[in-house]
């Protein structure tokens, strides 16, 4: 069986699979960013998608739902104003207006220990909307 860690707090587990694919992600660069989902029925934080290197920050905000939360780790490449290649990682908690009540309370509550999990996370975003994590919020927190 897939080893699995436990949030205490929640009782959630977070399956292997997020935290192997966040450090190929990281190390590997094999990924551009990662979706993650809880599934309430077996209390597991699992990998809801992965979007591939050729994709873009477009493609990560459009894989999120409408209607239900989610965490994302998203890898922003960027030239700094000396001229040096940069990476950092960012964690988005989503959680839309239009989600369950409790899904936001359980997506809320989850969060600390999925980034536990995830070491090397740079900035944290939690946004509600589009707006609150569009291309020029990642720009202005990377610099």
């Amino acid at each position: 069986m897939a080893m699995a860690f436990k949030m205490a707090t929640t009782g959630m587990w977070v399956t292997d699979e997020c935290k192997n694919s966040f450090m190929e992600m990281k190390w590997k660069k094999i990924a551009r960013y990662i979706v993650y989902k809880i599934d309430e029925g077996s209390r597991l934080v699992t990998v809801d998608k992965v979007g591939g290197p050729g994709e873009s920050y477009d493609d990560l905000a459009a894989s999120l739902p409408k209607d239900d939360c989610r965490y994302a780790v998203f890898d922003f490449d960027f030239v700094t104003v000396d001229n040096c290649k940069k990476s950092k990682i960012f964690f988005i908690a989503w959680s839309p207006s239009e989600s369950r009540i409790r899904a936001k309370i359980l997506y809320a509550t989850s969060k600390d220990g999925l980034r536990r999990v995830l070491d090397g996370i740079s900035y944290e975003l939690q946004a509600t909307d589009p707006t609150e994590m569009g291309m020029d919020v990642i720009k202005d927190r990377a610099k």
